[in-house]
């Protein structure tokens, strides 16, 4: 019987590529993560791994079993959350992740509305880049993480985190005053070419969707200042310190004097969860209210 502890061992040294790597994550040394996939070997009976100067690599029967691993995981994980609501019990501690600008209109509401329906359901909600939430879920640090990409910067996730669709937004340029336009009424990104950009860190999703957008159209942004804060972003440009790409939940409470341009490409965000585990009903309840809160909110809004 090989032991899911040491399959999600193995299934991280596939995703993370080296030992220490592992180890830092389950804060284990080397020599016992080293020690868990020898055992794991000998379950297995076969070789899992090879070594190739310092690395050690998967064999194709490693890479197969780590294939199969994400399928049995999740089975457990729906199977122990089956088993929580043959209980009948619905509360306890959900660890939700989520992004700054879905935090006041979409996590809020859903925490209201939990407390308004009396569930015994502890809502923990930390501010998450959704670069780093797959990661907190896949350790557990994270229970549900609000996660977004655009049109084009796609994201894949891990086979042992599953996604649910949930609100999709347009992204505008903000300016000070109008912008050109093309015939469709978008933004027409090539007269933009001289303009200095407000941009996110590098590294970003929304600073790779801001580059890829200018690029397609044929230039490199001038990108003069880098701030992930919206409201600061939207204050700047109002200030005249050049135009910015912000999608529909970063324009709340934007100054007057700003103009919204839709760009034509659109920021999608998702609930994930690790796999099986939306069976739990604290999660579950947790999924239906921030569902409940993000209906219907991502509608166009006026330039």
């Amino acid at each position: 019987m090989l032991d899911p502890r040491r399959l999600l061992l193995l299934r991280d040294l596939a995703r993370l590529g080296t030992i220490a790597a592992v180890a830092e994550v389950h804060a284990y040394t080397a020599s016992a993560v080293s020690q868990q996939l020898a055992t794991l070997e000998r379950e297995a009976g076969c070789a899992l791994l090879q070594r190739t100067g310092r690395r050690v690599e998967l064999t194709d029967a490693g890479r197969a079993l780590v294939g199969e691993s994400d399928t049995v995981l999740a089975a457990l994980e729906s199977a122990a959350a089956a088993a929580v609501a043959a209980d009948g019990t619905v509360g306890g501690r959900v660890a939700i992740g989520a992004f700054p600008s879905a935090v006041r209109p979409v996590v809020l509401p859903a925490m209201l509305a939990i407390d308004a329906a009396a569930a015994h359901v502890d809502l923990e909600v930390a501010e998450v880049d959704p670069a780093d939430a797959p990661e907190a879920l896949l350790r557990n640090r994270l229970d549900l993480a609000l996660v977004h990409d655009y049109d084009n910067v796609p994201i894949e996730y891990d086979r042992g985190i599953e996604t649910a669709r949930l609100l999709d937004e347009e992204v505008y340029i903000a300016s000070k005053g109008a912008v050109p336009q093309t015939d469709s009424g978008e933004c027409d990104i090539a007269a933009l070419a001289e303009q200095r950009w407000i941009a996110g860190s590098a590294g970003t999703l929304c600073h790779t969707m801001l580059v890829r957008m200018c690029r397609h159209h044929g230039f490199e942004p001038r990108i003069a200042h880098r701030i992930d804060d919206f409201a600061a972003v939207l204050r700047l440009v109002a200030a005249g310190a050049g135009v910015a790409v912000v999608p529909q939940l970063g324009a709340v409470d934007r100054p007057d004097s700003l103009t919204l341009t839709p760009t034509g490409i659109h920021r999608r965000t998702r609930l994930a969860y690790a796999a099986g585990r939306a069976r739990r009903p604290a999660l579950a309840m947790v999924i239906d209210a921030v569902q409940q809160a993000a209906a219907g909110i991502a509608r166009p809004v006026p330039g």
